[in-house]
């Protein structure tokens, strides 16, 4: 698969500050591409850089195969972009906003009929005639990812989307997102780690403005991660629990929901054989024995957590 974003080597120096120390990246084409960070770790730095608004100090980024500092509005015409904080002209109806997005683009008669029509259904707002100040905040930024994609750009970035939205706001937001894949490239910078979850396909995470690791969703979690188990028994939960915690495969034995108990395993097949067998041993029943899912949480918080 080709590459949307190359970079190599981006540095960004602000006085005696480095945003961005030596970055390399690379965005799969038609991926909903995950830019997970904590605030401040140099996620709006890149964008920036990305979208011309800014100067790398030293390496290069290229966007489908053009160096963004010395194309840049050839690059442009390929990108959409949201800010983490959009702004809009609160008297114009989202229909109006659309169309003066499309303008600024140059699209003018049926084409941007046929654009802001099909937008406004994507973001929900077809029939809308509400001003943009009484939307709420859910709905400005649906509003925003629509005009994001006015030009049909082949590349779209957003920098904290859902950040400060409510739980329906997020959902709406998300599943907005999530429709685009495989229709644009979508580079989605973040903090929220169940956000890139649901959503992305590939994920890279940066940290104090470095990239820690970078794969795809299912490979980062299976690289970093620890398998584990989730045991439910009908009585001595916590005898189990102390006797599993003194095998060699277990790494970890904490409770869990409704009584069950939540085994870190460090060899699952081992794990596998020895747990109902003790089960079994102690006389008492086996409810449940189920491989519990990593989270993207934990390989963050085993990447970068130790180092805050």
């Amino acid at each position: 698969m080709s590459a949307a974003i190359e970079i190599t080597g981006l540095t960004k120096v602000y006085g005696e500050k480095r945003a961005l120390d030596g970055v390399d990246l690379e965005v799969p084409a038609g991926s909903i591409f995950g830019f997970l960070g904590p605030n401040g770790a140099g996620k709006t730095t890149t964008l920036r850089i990305l979208t011309g608004l800014a100067h790398p100090s030293a390496g290069e980024a290229r966007v489908f195969g053009r160096d963004v500092v010395s194309a840049t509005n050839e690059v442009r015409a390929d990108i959409g972009f949201l800010p983490d904080v959009p702004g809009y002209y609160e008297w114009m109806t989202a229909p109006e906003f659309l169309r003066f997005a499309g303008h600024l683009f140059g699209l003018t008669g049926s084409v941007l009929d046929d654009r802001v029509e099909a937008l406004l259904d994507l973001a929900g707002l077809t029939g809308v005639t509400q001003k943009v100040g009484g939307f709420s905040r859910g709905m400005k930024q649906r509003l925003g990812v629509a005009q994001a994609l006015i030009n049909a750009p082949k590349l779209l970035m957003l920098d904290e989307p859902t950040s400060a939205l409510d739980p329906i706001g997020r959902k709406e937001v998300l599943d907005m997102i999530a429709s685009l894949g495989g229709r644009t490239t979508v580079f989605f910078s973040t903090h929220i780690l169940s956000d890139v979850e649901r959503v992305c396909d590939t994920v890279a995470i940066l940290h104090e403005g470095r990239v820690v690791t970078q794969a795809p969703m299912g490979e980062l979690k299976a690289r970093y991660g620890t398998s584990k188990l989730v045991v439910g028994v009908t009585g001595g939960a916590d005898a189990l629990a102390v006797r599993f915690a003194a095998e060699p495969w277990a790494a970890e034995v904490a409770r869990g929901e409704n009584g069950s108990i939540e085994i870190t395993v460090a060899d699952l097949a081992e794990a596998r054989r020895a747990v109902p067998a003790a089960v079994t041993e102690a006389g008492v029943g086996l409810t449940r024995f189920e491989s519990g899912e990593v989270s993207l949480e934990e390989v963050f918080v085993d990447l970068v957590g130790g180092e805050r």
